[in-house]
C-alpha cells in the first residue's frame, strides 16, 4: 500500500484526494476527499491572465490542503493543473506560489493528458461489470474545458475542447459584470452554437457515436444527478453510479436556464459556487447526450483525481 495525495486544480475548483493505493488489487482506500470553489479561471477567457484575487483564493486552499497532506503523512504528492492555467500568460506566478506552499511543482498538463487521467479514474472500478456495455465514452465537463475519451480497458481516442461551464457563462451570460438572471433565449442559443461547434471539433478525433455507455464526471454532472434525485443534501454515495435519463437531463436543464439565482441557490444539493454556472454546464451535458444518442448518463464521483492518484502509486 502506498499513501498518496492528488490535487486537481481546474478552472472553477481545486480538489484534494488522499488515499491508500493497492496496485495488487486495484483498490483506492479513500482517506480524505474535498473540494473548494476558487474560480481560478475568473476572466481568463477575456484577459488571458490569472486574476490576483483568483490566485489569492487558490493559494489559500493550497495552504489548507498542505496541512491535510501533512496530517495524513502522504508519501507522494502530485499536483495537476488544467484548463485555466494552460491558457494564462502569467501561469509562472501560479507555479511558483504552489511550489512555495506545497513543495511540489504543479504540472500544467495538456488536454489529452487530462483526458487519460479522467478515463482511468472513472473506469478502473468498472472492470468486470456486465451491465455497462463497452466502449465507454467518458465526458469530464469542467469549468474551462470538456474532455471526451473513448475506450475499453485503455484509451482509444481523446480530445479536449473549450466548452466548460465557467467559460460558457462568462462568454455568453455576463453583461456589465453581472450574470443574466435568467438568461435570454439569444444567450442560450449562443452557448448552444459554441457547444455544437466544439462537438464537431471533438468528433474529428473521438468517435463519439460508437460508445455504448456514457460516463459523466465533475460538478455539473453530479449536481444534475443530485437535482434529479431530489436529494435533501449533496450525497456522494447516492450520486456515484446513479443513472439519469436524457429526458430528465433535458427537464432539469430547461428549469436551470429559466430559473433565477435565488431559485437555483435554494436547491439543497447545490454548492454556492455552482449557482451561476450550472445552467451552462447542464446545457453542455444535454448537447452531448443528444449528439451521441445516449439514452442515459452514468454519473461517477471518481474522476481525474483518482486517475492522478493511480499515476502516483
Amino acid at each position: 500500500m502506498t499513501r498518496v495525495a492528488a490535487v486537481d486544480c481546474g478552472t472553477n475548483s481545486i480538489r484534494l484526494l488522499v488515499a491508500d493505493a493497492d496496485p495488487a488489487t486495484g483498490e483506492l482506500t479513500e482517506l480524505d476527499r474535498r473540494m473548494t470553489i476558487v474560480r481560478l479561471g475568473q476572466d481568463v477567457d477575456r484577459t488571458g491572465r490569472l486574476a490576483p484575487k483568483a490566485l489569492e483564493r487558490t493559494f489559500a486552499a493550497c495552504r489548507e490542503y498542505a496541512g491535510i497532506i501533512k496530517e495524513h503523512g502522504a508519501e507522494r504528492v502530485r499536483f495537476v493543473a488544467t484548463s485555466a492555467s494552460r491558457d494564462a500568460e502569467n501561469r509562472e506566478e501560479f507555479v511558483r506560489g504552489v511550489l512555495d506552499i506545497l513543495g511540489v511543482e504543479p504540472e500544467v498538463i495538456s488536454g489529452d493528458q487530462e483526458a487519460e487521467f479522467s478515463f482511468s479514474g472513472a473506469t478502473k472500478e468498472l472492470t468486470g461489470r456486465t451491465d455497462l456495455a463497452r466502449p465507454y465514452l467518458v465526458v469530464d465537463i469542467g469549468g474551462g474545458s470538456t474532455e471526451f475519451v473513448v475506450g475499453d480497458d485503455h484509451v482509444r481516442a481523446a480530445r479536449s475542447v473549450d466548452i466548460g461551464c465557467v467559460r460558457m457563462t462568462e462568454r455568453h451570460l455576463v453583461h456589465d459584470g453581472e450574470v443574466s438572471d435568467p438568461p435570454t433565449g439569444e444567450q442560450i442559443a449562443a452557448i448552444r452554437a459554441d457547444v455544437e461547434a466544439a462537438l464537431d471539433l471533438a468528433e474529428r478525433t473521438v468517435p463519439l457515436r460508437e460508445a455504448r455507455t456514457l460516463v459523466g464526471l465533475a460538478g455539473s454532472v453530479t449536481t444534475v444527478s443530485a437535482i434529479a434525485q431530489e436529494l435533501p443534501e449533496y450525497d456522494s454515495a447516492r450520486i456515484h453510479h446513479s443513472r439519469i435519463s436524457r429526458e430528465r437531463v433535458r427537464e432539469i436543464t430547461e428549469w436551470l436556464l429559466r430559473s433565477t439565482h435565488a431559485e437555483r441557490a435554494a436547491v439543497p444539493s447545490m454548492h454556492p459556487g455552482r449557482v451561476d454556472v450550472i445552467g451552462a454546464g447542464a446545457l453542455v451535458l444535454l448537447a452531448i447526450m443528444e449528439r451521441t444518442g445516449a439514452e442515459e448518463v452514468v454519473v461517477s464521483e471518481h474522476d481525474i483525481l483518482d486517475g492522478i492518484a493511480w499515476s502516483v502509486a
